[in-house]
């Protein structure tokens, strides 16, 4: 039976499998694009889904808490949420980003432009606070989810804040001691099962409270624009506490962008003053080439070409080496310098770590401002403390060294004993130097420029610095920077406290006088006197060993 239709023209059948055969692979083809481009699109990160992984390994960094070395809390993570939104899931863009710039304090029209552009993930803000998160979940508005991360915070607020230094919005350390962790790869990802034990500083929490009390009280006081503090043990180079003031707060990691809150203990360059003068007669003693009662001549000024140097005392007549300390004469100690020679004190310099940049647990340091070329002239500038710049804690390790009995030890801000001190530790001058240093300190506290730090109970040493700014590439008469460098007790250190004073002024109660004495020092034996107890140093009222009940007096150690 034929399937034609009566009448109507016979079908060709070889034309009509032709047209089936060729729609059949036309629909094959097309089956086979489109199965192939969804292999494509599964197998392709989709950029909007990457984003929200990489948010999502971003937020799973953890990091050890930080603590000082009694174990009191420094820095540690909480939980806290941050919220993000997928544009394409919103009812009302405009709606959306009205509602959430209230909430979030974001500016709509610039989050209406985000929105638009359709993208599948839009962070909007990090580490919400409780009531924050609280605010948008209200809202209610499709296409908005939370992320949960650890954030970083410090209890303390500013006052270890240039150790710590701070983690930037994703965890990452960006200075301090909390960059120092991620060189050291002390972190955690998400799923890791290592075991952050905490990192357990140097610091003393309370040391460190009452060094930074006393001197924002004394930057008030005196009119300075900066100050800082530092308190070690010579020892063991441990760093008990570490202030420079402006300071900021690590939980606002913004603040310490500002450029006057640079650590001037650790980065800060500075001609440190009459505090060099301990270090050029150590060089002396130290080569046993000049003895404790010889004499240098200061009845006037020294002329060396064109510049005079002058003494702020003079005593107009010559000067032994104690003598020179207790009246802190720049002329004696330009005098020793030369009498030793310029290769003799770039050598002793050098080996004493104040050439070259000193490397600690910080990543921020400085390296030395040195003269290049160093001539007489400069020698004779740079014995007592003008000419070369140097950073405060470089200085105090020479100056640990010049007490300890004559060992250099790298400062740490980690916990240290003395095993590892003395393991670390490199014998650069002699016992009897130190011994003699020691003394000189003592001398000066107790007759001297540092009268005025001394307190009764501690044997407390110590040497003034001041030094005239530069401004403009020249001294600047009235602009000065003082220090005063502090050890107790002085017979058997057990502590070093550093304090300095950017452009302190005069008042009337310092008879208008703007030198370390005056200020700088003050301020150390108020520290020393709020601290000792707390380090384990009682006052004793008794007189050292070895000590005669009247003090030591320059009679006594020199003929």
């Amino acid at each position: 039976m034929s399937d034609d239709v009566p009448g109507a023209p016979p079908r060709p059948r070889g034309i009509s499998r032709h047209r089936i055969r060729l729609a059949t692979i036309g629909f094959a083809a097309i089956f086979l694009l489109i199965a192939g481009r969804l292999v494509q699109l599964g197998i392709a990160p989709d950029p909007q889904a990457r984003e929200r992984v990489d948010a999502e390994h971003a937020l799973s960094i953890r990091r050890p808490d930080i603590v000082d070395r009694k174990g009191r809390l420094l820095a540690t993570d909480i939980e806290s949420a941050s919220v993000f939104a997928d544009p394409k899931q919103m009812l009302d863009i405009d709606t959306a980003a009205d509602k959430l710039g209230k909430v979030l304090g974001l500016d709509p029209v610039k989050l209406r432009s985000r929105f638009a552009k359709n993208r599948g993930f839009e962070w909007l803000a990090r580490e919400l606070t409780p009531q924050q998160r609280d605010a948008v979940f209200r809202l209610g508005i499709p296409g908005i989810d939370f992320m949960t991360e650890d954030r970083r915070i410090y209890p303390n607020g500013p006052i270890v804040s240039h150790v710590l230094g701070s983690v930037d919005v994703d965890g990452h350390g960006i200075a301090g001691m909390e960059k120092y962790i991620d060189q050291i790869g002390d972190v955690a990802k998400a799923g890791d099962q290592k075991v952050l034990k905490p990192v357990r500083l140097s610091l003393d929490l309370d040391v460190q409270n009452v060094v930074r009390e006393e001197l924002v009280e004394g930057v008030q006081h005196y009119k300075a624009i900066a100050g800082a503090g530092l308190v070690m043990d010579p020892n063991t180079g441990e760093v008990i506490a570490l202030v420079s003031i402006p300071d900021f707060n690590p939980n606002d990691p913004a603040a310490a962008l500002k450029p006057d809150t640079i650590d001037r203990i650790a980065v800060g360059l500075f001609e440190m003053g009459s505090t060099f003068k301990a270090l050029t007669e150590a060089m002396a003693l130290d080569s046993g080439k000049i003895k404790m009662s010889d004499r240098f001549d200061a009845s006037k000024p020294l002329q060396y070409g064109r510049f005079r140097i002058h003494d702020f005392e003079p005593m107009h007549r010559a000067l032994n080496l104690a003598e020179i300390f207790k009246y802190s004469s720049n002329i004696g100690a330009a005098r020793i310098a030369m009498a030793m020679g310029v290769d003799a004190h770039k050598a002793f310099l050098g080996k004493m770590g104040q050439l070259t940049r000193l490397k600690t647990e910080l990543p921020e340091s400085a390296s030395p401002i040195v003269p290049h070329p160093w001539g007489e002239l400069n020698t004779i500038t740079i014995a007592f403390g003008h000419g070369l710049s140097v950073t405060p804690l470089q200085t105090m390790m020479a100056v640990n060294a010049l007490v300890n009995g004559g060992k250099l030890i790298t400062p740490t801000f980690l916990v240290r004993d003395q095993a590892e001190a003395d393991a670390v530790g490199k014998q650069v001058i002699k016992p009897s130097t130190s011994a003699d240093m020691r003394y000189l300190m003592r001398l000066n506290a107790e007759e001297g420029s540092a009268k005025m730090a001394n307190v009764p109970g501690y044997a407390i040493g110590g040497k003034t610095g001041t030094a005239n700014k530069v401004v403009n590439g020249r001294y600047a008469e009235h602009k000065v920077l003082t220090d005063f460098t502090g050890v107790f007790p002085y017979y058997a250190p057990r502590y070093v406290v550093l304090v300095l004073l950017d452009e302190p002024k005069g008042l009337p109660e310092t008879h208008g006088f703007h030198t370390a004495a005056w200020n700088s020092g003050v301020i150390t034996g108020k520290i020393i006197q709020r601290i000792a107890p707390i380090l384990g140093v009682p006052p004793d009222m008794s007189p050292p060993p070895n000590v005669p009940p009247g003090g030591i007096t320059l009679a006594e150690r020199t003929p």
